[in-house]
């Protein structure tokens, strides 16, 4: 896995002094146009305590391998600012969990909308565990809200190796969890007794389904039941329990073995939220989910139309994308998948709707984050591909790969391995990409 070393420019260090809380920005983009150091907000955070909470479980994820536990960088978190609240996110190392704080108990002025990344040093941190009672905090987001400052101007910097995979993996999220229903919802009690309860041991994993106001474990994958592959990985939530008012529990609509989840406390004027891979040792990066978008010919094109309207709104709504761009609705999703591998979307299980952000990211890169579409698109200039109606052959140096399309099923390992569970194969998405070139030859 290559890595790209990510430089994070800074003013100064991120400071907690006294009450006054002021994130330092690094390079950014934002609705004026690319910032070095960009500022987004000035004002109050009007629940300090859970805010103050929700950062040092932000930043423990960040710097955290769940599986195969060892020392590893700290990547600095993400933070967008879309004109009604901030978002925070940041991936755990190992790439199998996601974690994003929404926080909307702000009461300040909005000077500007756009993505950053922002400092969470050491002393931030211990200032951070600190902050109880229920005092207002002043947060400034950006350069001129720091309390302390060099007095030479000089700036502070971190060089962070960034793998690719974790740019993949946030895109492989959005994907995901635009397939996720809401499977239980629990009132703050009854979702305390249920995390308290789980078993303690990182790499457990149980199947949990609804009963009554209760979360149940149970045998197995059953309609309405939820996987939970690694227990341990949802501990970030545990010491934000004492501000919880409920639990909310996503999931796939058809549940089989080993699916990701998500789990999404709220909190007073805040939710935070945890992506879970399938498995401990699955980074969200290799789930293959954006693969069938990314292998249409129109996806790209679609991408450059409908990232022209994105404005950091609180949430993008796909009718009204399709309606400004002209573009068919499937055609707008293909291209928000296309445009999330660039880091340029999420999305917001609680509202059911995508966001806008931008990762520090070179957009270029996109085809090199996808190797098997990269493999796919090889296989049809080479002309490997022979299609036979509903079947199609696919020749490679190990043999000739058949295809159905009605399945998507491959004679391949890869597909004998997993099944379709991490996307589809490199011989699959071969026929499909000659398939479709038929079809505009012959239309």
């Amino acid at each position: 896995m290559t890595n790209a070393v990510q430089a994070y420019t800074y003013a100064g260090p991120s400071t907690l002094d006294g009450s006054r809380l002021g994130l330092s920005t690094s390079g950014g983009r934002a609705l004026s146009g690319p910032q070095a150091h960009p500022r987004f907000f000035s004002g109050l955070v009007t629940q300090a305590a859970p805010a103050a909470a929700c950062l040092l479980a932000l930043a423990d994820v960040a710097m955290t391998r769940y599986h195969q536990p060892r020392p590893t960088w700290s990547r600095d978190p993400v933070v967008t600012c879309d004109g009604r609240r901030l978002r925070l996110e940041s991936f755990s190392a190992c790439g199998g969990v996601y974690a994003r704080l929404d926080l909307d108990a702000l009461d300040g002025e909005v000077l500007d909308r756009g993505t950053t990344n922002v400092d969470v040093n050491g002393p931030l941190r211990e200032a951070l565990a600190r902050v109880g009672g229920k005092d207002p905090l002043h947060l400034g987001v950006g350069p001129d809200e720091l309390a302390v400052t060099t007095l030479d101007g000089a700036v502070v910097e971190k060089k962070v190796p960034l793998p690719d995979r974790w740019l993949r993996g946030f895109a492989e999220v959005q994907v995901i969890a635009a397939g996720f229903d809401l499977r239980a919802e629990l009132a703050g009690p009854h979702a305390v007794r249920f995390l308290r309860g789980l078993p303690r041991r990182a790499g457990a994993a149980v199947w949990v389904a609804p009963a009554g106001r209760e979360l149940r474990v149970v045998s197995g994958p059953r309609p309405g039941a939820v996987c939970l592959s690694g227990t341990g990985r949802l501990a970030t939530l545990l010491p934000l329990l004492r501000f919880a008012r409920s639990l909310r529990v996503y999931g796939p609509a058809a549940p089989r073995e080993r699916e990701a989840s998500a789990w999404e406390l709220e909190l007073p004027g805040m939710r935070y939220t945890l992506a879970i891979s399938p498995e401990p040792w699955r980074g969200f990066s290799g789930e293959g989910a954006v693969l069938g978008d990314l292998a249409t010919d129109e996806a790209a094109a679609d991408a450059d139309v409908v990232g022209m309207l994105l404005n950091y709104e609180p949430a993008v709504e796909l009718g009204l994308l399709a309606d400004r761009s002209g573009l068919p609705v499937p055609r707008v999703r293909a291209a928000l998948t296309q445009l999330g591998t660039a880091g340029r979307v999420g999305y917001d299980l609680h509202e059911a709707a995508h966001f806008h952000r931008e990762l520090p990211y070179d957009r270029d890169r996109v085809a090199e984050l996808n190797p098997r579409l990269t493999a796919a698109r090889a296989l049809v200039e080479a002309g490997a591909v022979r299609l036979a109606g509903d079947l199609a052959e696919v020749t490679t140096d190990g043999g000739v790969r058949r295809v159905r399309f009605a399945d998507g099923s491959c004679t391949c390992p890869w597909w004998f391995d997993h099944r379709g569970s991490r996307g589809p194969c490199k011989h699959v998405l071969a026929a499909q990409i000659a398939a479709r070139a038929v079809v505009e030859v012959t239309a």
